[in-house]
Formats: C-alpha cells, sequence, structure tokens
C-alpha cells in the first residue's frame, strides 16, 4: 500500500499514542535503532514495514509491532536521481523484540540461499552498526 500525499511523520503520528514516542535526546539503552522508510502494514494494523536503505542497491524490508517501537525520531530525506524526496526515520525498537526480514529469493539451489542469508545477515548487522555510531542516522 502507497502512502499518498502523506509523509512518514504523519503516517507516524496516526499510530496509538501509547505505542510511540518521538525520542529527543541521547540513545535509548533497551532499544536498538533501525533506519528507512516506514510504510503502512498491508494488512495487519498493528504492525509496520520499513524499508531499510530504499535507494541502496540491496533494501531490505523490515516489519515490526508497533507496540516494539520506543522512540522516533526524523533524519534527513534520502533523494532519488529525479529529486525526489523519501522521508526517512529512525525507529528505536525495543530489546529482545521480534521483527522480520521480508527478501526475495529465487528457488533454485539451497546452497545459493544460504549464501543469500548469510549476506542479508551481513548487510542488517552492518546497518545496525552504523545506525548506532552515527547520530544523524
Amino acid at each position: 500500500m502507497y502512502i499518498i500525499g502523506m509523509n512518514s511523520a504523519s503516517y507516524l503520528e496516526m499510530l496509538p499514542l501509547s505505542s510511540i514516542t518521538k525520542y529527543t535526546k541521547g540513545r535509548p539503552n533497551d532499544g536498538l535503532p533501525f533506519t528507512g522508510y516506514p510504510r503502512v502494514h498491508p494488512s495487519e494494523k498493528n504492525k509496520l514495514i520499513l524499508v531499510n536503505d530504499p535507494l541502496g542497491p540491496d533494501p531490505t524490508v523490515l516489519e515490526f509491532k508497533l507496540e516494539d517501537v520506543l522512540f522516533v525520531e526524523d533524519v534527513p530525506s534520502a533523494v532519488t536521481e529525479a529529486g525526489e524526496g523519501i522521508p526517512l526515520v529512525k525507529l528505536w525498537i525495543q530489546k529482545g523484540a521480534i521483527g522480520m526480514i521480508l527478501e526475495p529469493f529465487e528457488v533454485n539451489d539451497n546452497m545459493q540461499l544460504t549464501a543469500k542469508v548469510g549476506r542479508i545477515k551481513e548487510r542488517i548487522l552492518q546497518n545496525l552498526h552504523s545506525a548506532q555510531n552515527r547520530p544523524d542516522l
């Protein structure tokens, strides 16, 4: 589902107030940051989709329960080659929460699938490490 005429802040403001608080200073000790483009979950109102690195060569689609989102921070928007802005946010997710990585793959060979899973894990860990060490993302 595409959010027409709605930026990420508007979408996040529509979510239950008891679940999300805009974060203003420091890093929460009980959460980990994930940066990306938030989307409305197409079928489950208690979840959201976060497209991590939406303009990169391998964007990753993550799914989180709204109740696991602790804080939200605005970060600079990404810009496409056509000059279109993609609003990004940093979501602080409760440590210990269960998230989903949604990743397409070709049904072909178990070895290729195993290698792809390894690359996905490596990419997510790099993004997580980068987000923790960069206050602006």
